[in-house]
């Protein structure tokens, strides 16, 4: 198969956890030697040791952490933490890096919506209706463009057909409900040929949650004392009606008001197929509704219907109303024996809206209309050489409406040249890894255009002993152009409840990075450990600064030189290897520091967490106990809050009914069983968002 956004997350996975056993599937040729370790092979590239850390989660593992958005179903991955702002919007944090930083893809190709904007805006990707979720992180990641300095996450969702089905129709799907949020959902797909040249796929997914419950109280103590002390300041002042307020938000306890879901989605697409090149197009849609808690004590300040007094809107509930059109099409066409194997083609359309209500009320409307191409030529391998290269093109249309309407209307548009080249001499392998792109974001309303080129570049050398174990150094140097939020934002944003201040006067943010890794096998353990470091110059993140404008505290982009280090790897150890039981030891861990170069930290960096689990296999049963501790984390921004250490113990059973077959999977699940209080610290509304409490699930996953 010839090296596409598909082939780079296909990478030699083993000593990866998190990769389920599984046949063939429509993506990957993958081999299974007597110790069931994969293997995975690409047209012109053999192994992409560039991309140090990769992880897969599919079958069994993904429907084991499969949440109600991408972020959250990620989170147990050495090195991935999660926004968390909103059960309705939870966007991946990888290594601590989040936003502009990350890619979501979908397929290979971007997800077009304005999740890496802001922190409450949904990732347009339901995780019922994908596949296979592939976690990539390391320098190599930069082909998927200059906003994946962090990694990038692909969701494979076979939208577009990738072979011809060998059966008349195919159904593949998942049903869920859980307590926590009292959510009932389910998706499903559907495969089938046309004809001796044609394949169609559909799928479609549906969900719907109440407000999240919690534990304790909603309000964390800093805020709680705030919110009493400003109780007591009104109550001398005779204002009792809004003391007896601010008093029943800080002892709001049991859920978290305003963080209702309701989200559908529909996919349909076609392929033809012509020997070894095939043509495919999918459209889709994609619709959610979900609530924005708001801050306890903040109230929202807004234009009176006659433009002068402001007046009050505290208790006013926001929602989020987003709506996603997309189209898709890819081409494979084969080139036959000469140097070039494939020419491998990808283009993504969206017309996307979202609009945030304030209560019945419309306040602001974000539409975005969005094209992504991709092209790629993959070449035959030569002896001990193989490589891929390619151009990418994205433009974006951005425009918003309303009296907060924060950033003015612009547009970027972003050209790029990449390649990726891989050497191999017996146990040795080196890769290198190159990418130039030139970015124009300009604002018409307000007069102002930046134009930035970049270059990002990496190589990477590994060696690997005859036992299969692999040792690897990646050396990298990106370069990212700042994005049009972080140059023209100006103004309040209710759903965050801030006002937003950019900078048009923004440079490119660079950075040195190396990465040493080894993974595969020691004995019988499997391994994969990691450790980076980055030195970013003029690096752009958003800060408070502990002012106020229009009653919203004010944060600002800023540029600083930042060293950012850490440490992530996981370890499973078979216990007990016999039939029909096996027992095995499965441990991870992650830790991310990242200060500017005076030692003040940056503000939202994940704490130090571990997680350690048994798992169990016996006949049509498998059993899995968790505990996941998250340390307190009190390496703070200025105006940041510290959030406190817990401990989460998890468990599940998964049932297969069908003797022989695992088509059929029956999920238990218990996350939190203690009831236990935590907060997410990458999270803006760590504050009055906690983490959910008890939550049993239940799941039906099915393949005939």
């Amino acid at each position: 198969m010839a090296l596409s956004a598909h082939s780079l997350a296909a990478q030699d996975v083993q000593g990866d956890e998190s990769v389920s056993r599984q046949p063939d599937d429509d993506f990957h040729d993958r081999r299974y030697d007597d110790d069931s370790v994969i293997v995975v092979t690409a047209s012109g590239l053999n192994q992409l040791d560039v991309l140090a850390g990769t992880s897969v989660v599919e079958g069994l593992e993904l429907q084991r952490s499969l949440e109600g958005n991408i972020g959250e179903s990620l989170v147990k991955i050495p090195g991935v933490s999660a926004s968390g702002f909103a059960p309705g919007a939870s966007r991946p944090v990888l290594r601590g890096f989040s936003g502009e930083r990350v890619k979501v893809l979908v397929d290979g190709l971007g997800a077009i919506d304005v999740s890496n904007t802001s922190v409450d805006h949904a990732v347009t990707i339901d995780p019922l209706t994908a596949e296979r979720i592939d976690v990539l992180r390391g320098p190599a990641v930069l082909l998927f463009g200059s906003q994946a300095i962090g990694g990038a996450v692909n969701v494979i969702d076979k939208r577009i057909p990738r072979r011809m089905p060998d059966e008349p129709i195919h159904l593949d799907g998942l049903v869920r409900a859980d307590t926590a949020f009292d959510a009932r959902e389910g998706g499903l797909s559907v495969d089938l040929p046309l004809g001796q040249y044609f394949a169609f796929h559909a799928n479609g997914s549906y969900r719907t949650t109440n407000d999240m419950e919690i534990p304790g109280f909603a309000v964390a103590p800093g805020l709680r004392a705030d919110l009493f002390a400003d109780a007591d300041e009104e109550e001398l002042e005779g204002a009792f009606e809004e003391a007896d307020e601010l008093r029943e938000a800080a002892n709001q306890r049991g859920i978290v008001p305003g963080t209702a879901t309701e989200t559908w989605t529909a996919n349909a697409g076609i392929t033809l197929f012509a020997g070894d090149s095939n043509l495919g197009f999918a459209v889709g849609w994609y619709d959610t509704n979900y609530g924005i808690p708001g801050r306890p004590g903040a109230g929202h300040h807004g234009e009176g219907e006659e433009g002068g007094e402001e007046e009050e809107e505290g208790d006013v509930p926001v929602t989020i109303d987003l709506r996603q059109f997309r189209a898709d099409l890819r081409g494979e066409l084969d080139l036959g024996e000469g140097f070039f194997d494939q020419l491998i083609t990808r283009i993504g359309f969206s017309d996307y809206t979202h609009t945030e209500f304030e209560g019945d009320e419309v306040g602001t409307v974000f539409d975005v209309q969005g094209l992504e191409a991709r092209a790629e030529l993959a070449q035959n391998r030569r002896g001990g050489w193989g490589g891929s290269t390619g151009v990418q093109y994205y433009s974006r249309d951005f425009d918003a409406f309303g009296a907060e309407a924060y950033i003015p209307r612009n547009t970027t548009e972003q050209f790029a040249v990449f390649t990726l080249q891989e050497f191999e001499a017996g146990p040795v392998h080196l890769e290198l890894a190159g990418r130039f792109e030139t970015s124009d974001v300009a604002a018409p309303p307000i007069g102002i255009a930046r134009s930035f080129d970049t270059f990002s570049g990496a190589v990477g050398i590994a060696h690997e002993t005859d036992g299969g174990l692999r040792f690897g150094l990646n050396a990298s140097r990106a370069e990212r152009a700042p994005s049009a939020e972080e140059l023209f934002s100006d103004g309040p944003h209710i759903a965050t409840q801030a006002f937003e201040v950019g900078d048009p006067d923004l440079s490119t943010e660079s950075a040195w990075g190396l990465e040493a890794y080894v993974r595969g096998r020691i004995g019988p353990a499997t391994v994969s450990l990691a450790a980076f470091k980055n030195w970013f110059s003029d690096y752009i993140y958003l800060s408070a600064t502990g002012l106020e404008e229009d009653d919203l505290p004010v944060f600002t982009y800023l540029q600083g030189d930042v060293d950012y280090w850490g440490l992530e790897g996981e370890v499973k150890l078979p216990l007990v290897d016999t039939v029909p039981f096996k027992l095995s030891a499965d441990l991870r861990g992650e830790y991310v520091s990242a200060k500017l170069d005076d030692g003040t930290p940056l503000p939202r960096i994940p704490p130090l967490s571990l997680l350690g689990a048994l798992e169990a296999d016996l006949d049509a049963f498998n059993i899995r106990g968790e505990v996941q501790w998250f340390d307190k984390q009190d390496a703070i921004a200025p105006f940041e809050t510290q959030t406190g250490g817990f401990t989460l113990v998890n468990a599940s059973i998964a049932w297969r009914p069908i003797s022989g077959n695992n088509n059929v999977t029956v999920l238990l699940k218990a996350e939190n069983i203690f009831n236990v209080t935590g907060r997410r610290h990458a999270s803006f509304t760590k504050d009055f968002v906690p983490l959910t409490g008890r939550n049993i699930q239940a799941s039906v996953r099915f393949s005939i």
